[in-house]
């Protein structure tokens, strides 16, 4: 599932739920990582980004 955010750059960015593999808060916002050493850095607050991720992941909850 893709859910979209708003990166630093505040351009919209599109990630794949079912890939992210850690979330960090960083001055900047909320810091998601994917495997192979990719991240993103979105504006978003992590509790707001954790809320969007895990109601995409078990949307019938």
């Amino acid at each position: 599932m893709i859910v979209m955010f708003v990166g630093v750059d505040r351009v919209e960015t599109a990630v794949n739920a079912s890939q992210v593999t850690f979330i960090s808060s960083v001055t900047d916002g909320t810091r998601i990582r994917f495997g192979e050493g990719r991240s993103v850095t979105v504006t978003e607050p992590i509790a707001e980004v954790v809320e969007t991720l895990n109601r995409t992941i078990r949307p019938h909850e």
